[in-house]
């Protein structure tokens, strides 16, 4: 089976696909944030609203920000938290590739649910945060009520599609650049040094790029690459393609897709309603890009709303 025509996948054409931001920022006062210790590493986060938790973590190059929209369009029903990645703005920035292990990062998101004295959440995550989300659920089914992934495919579909040649394989060049090389390189951030400035290029909300310059000042750029060199695999090698598939998961799960992302192909989400033993909505999104939370955020805010909605 392939992308086109599957009954699993529902496509739709988005007139408007940036939210209006004002009243994202209107709801900051409504925020507040806290800091959870994940032995020893502070990880900080904002929270609002009330209900069930929802834990939703960044990406590259972001942080808790990117989440503004969605949080003002959940509080009234949820309690909405977005974290600091470790190495972000806030949190801790411990030294060392070794410190951004994925189970790092993973049991940064379990000490956040422990401290908000939960015993599970339902988790959302975007790009790192997507496969940090994926191996969450996959190591800590027991914490996860509900996954939400955008822009990030299984692992399995990854695995899958980055065949050597393949169209897949061709948009990871970015990330060998990330994991062979620094952030003194003078072009390592797609032919650009990694400033504040430069890491912010990507956003198109006028009133949100000083917030991600400020957040990026205080990030460690050594850690961002870290999770490249510490986690990102080797496509190349025999061994990865050949290596066993991630196990099913049993968790009700939602998968937003931008389709004019470069960087994750949109072949890699074949199949995976074959890795997902329980009900799995995919949502892909023409005109949209790599940051479908903010390129197409109210249509990316209802559907989740809704999708939360129907499950609780």
């Amino acid at each position: 089976m392939t992308l086109n025509g599957i009954s699993h996948f529902m496509k739709v054409m988005v007139l408007c696909t940036v939210f209006v931001s004002s009243l994202a920022l209107a709801q900051d006062n409504s925020i507040t944030h806290g800091y959870a210790d994940s032995n020893g590493v502070k990880i900080h986060y904002a929270e609002a609203g009330s209900g069930p938790l929802v834990i939703m973590i960044h990406g590259f190059p972001d942080f808790w920000y990117s989440w503004r929209h969605q949080m003002a369009g959940l509080e009234d029903a949820y309690r909405v938290v977005a974290i600091d990645q470790r190495g972000y703005n806030l949190s801790g920035q411990p030294k060392g590739n070794e410190n951004y292990d994925m189970s790092l990062l993973v049991g940064d998101v379990a000490a956040v649910i422990r401290h908000l004295g939960e015993d599970s959440a339902t988790i959302v995550g975007h790009d790192w945060g997507g496969m940090v989300a994926w191996q969450f659920a996959l190591n800590l089914p027991q914490m996860t009520d509900k996954l939400i992934v955008l822009n990030l495919p299984h692992p399995n579909g990854l695995r899958r599609a980055w065949t050597p040649g393949s169209e897949a394989a061709a948009g990871t060049d970015y990330a060998r650049k990330f994991r062979e090389g620094n952030p003194s390189d003078p072009d390592i951030f797609f032919g650009n040094p990694m400033t504040p400035q430069t890491l912010s290029g990507w956003v198109s909300d006028a009133q949100a790029r000083p917030k991600y310059i400020e957040a990026f000042s205080r990030s460690d750029f050594d850690a961002m690459l870290a999770y490249y060199k510490r986690n990102y695999p080797d496509i190349s090698n025999p061994d990865y393609a050949s290596a066993p598939p991630a196990p099913s998961l049993a968790i009700s799960t939602l998968m937003f897709h931008g389709l004019e992302d470069t960087a994750l192909h949109s072949d890699a989400l074949n199949n995976t309603w074959d890795w997902i033993d329980a009900d799995l909505t995919i949502v892909t999104i023409p005109g949209a890009g790599h940051f479908v939370q903010q390129d197409a955020a109210a249509f990316v805010t209802t559907t989740m709303r809704s999708w939360l909605d129907d499950r609780r």
